[in-house]
């Protein structure tokens, strides 16, 4: 009888693979939520942790006393708002959250106080003025190369470069001349200050005298009030601005509106102070010291104790008058 053949079990030699990459798979997720977790956005966390706070409306410690009748400051809870308004929260301390306070300083009234407030007589004299500069300029007007516009506290009269300029330089054309000198005499009787601004289009410049827009409208500014002053004009009333192109009144796409940007404004004050306000007599001085700090708002002292029983314990009846003072 023939003996059996004992058949071999055939050995694996890649079975190391199968816990190797369970291996490498627990380690990219390992690393992958180390990483998540290094990088923590603080104002979403705040977010979402004053909203669980204002959710479950917890009660925040604090070793202030409690105030009555008032609610505190500083925690979720007592903010009434949602979750996208918290949003705009993010990134900023609780104290964002209090109540602001505002400087009290001491003096007179606030800067451009002359300029605000207008007295009937002022007013008369503006109306004055633009009726002045509107019969003188008649002509002008009826062509509208020179415009005047009433608006309350001052008056404006917009004067087209067309007549005043050749295109890209600053010296007054010859006729130019004696319709600045026509306005100057009829604006010379008149205390009121004189912005002259300066206006352009868009249409870039680069010359060795004017590098760019900004030099080239307040050059022009400048030969008005040059002209106005040698008419024996006080200089003390007149302010030179230079505009540019940044203050378009028309679109610059079209020729019309390039034209009507390339413009002069003479700006008249209601008031007798400087051209460029109230607060140029307040250069240089020294600095006006705060007062205190003061909240924007001071609630009256509440009288708590006309409201309690009669029967309140001794202890509690000194705290509830201790908060009412």
């Amino acid at each position: 009888m023939a003996r059996r053949h004992k058949h071999e079990e055939h050995t694996n030699h890649e079975a190391w693979a199968i816990p190797y990459g369970d291996l490498v798979t627990l380690l990219l997720a390992f690393f992958v939520v180390m990483y998540a977790i290094s990088s923590v956005n603080e104002g979403k966390y705040r977010v979402m942790s004053d909203s669980l706070v204002a959710a479950f409306r917890g009660t925040p410690m604090t070793m202030q006393p409690v105030q009555v009748g008032e609610k505190q400051v500083g925690s979720g809870a007592d903010i009434e708002m949602t979750i996208v308004q918290q949003a705009s929260l993010q990134g900023q301390p609780r104290s964002m959250l209090e109540p602001v306070k505002v400087k009290v300083t001491e003096g007179g009234p606030s800067h451009y106080a002359s300029e605000l407030k207008q007295t009937p007589e002022a007013v008369h004299q503006l109306e004055t003025v633009a009726q002045e500069v509107e019969q003188a300029m008649a002509g002008l007007v009826e062509q509208k190369l020179i415009a005047v516009r009433r608006h309350g506290l001052w008056v404006e009269v917009e004067i087209r470069t067309d007549i005043l300029f050749p295109s890209g330089v600053a010296t007054l054309s010859p006729a130019a001349g004696d319709v600045l000198r026509q306005l100057a005499e009829t604006l010379k009787p008149f205390p009121n200050p004189i912005r002259v601004e300066g206006h352009t289009d868009n249409r870039p410049i680069s010359t060795r005298e004017f590098p760019s827009n900004w030099e080239l409208s307040a050059a022009r500014a400048a030969s008005v009030v040059h002209l106005f002053s040698q008419t024996g004009m006080n200089p003390s009333r007149l302010a030179v601005i230079g505009l540019s192109e940044f203050r378009p009144a028309k679109s610059n796409d079209t020729q019309e509106g390039r034209n009507a940007n390339r413009r002069v404004l003479l700006i008249i004050l209601g008031s007798d102070s400087a051209p460029e306000g109230s607060y140029a007599e307040d250069r240089g001085k020294p600095e006006v010291a705060p007062a205190t700090d003061a909240p924007a708002t001071v609630a009256p002292a509440m009288d708590v104790t006309a409201k309690l029983p009669a029967n309140l314990p001794a202890p509690m009846a000194e705290t509830a008058a201790v908060v009412g003072q």
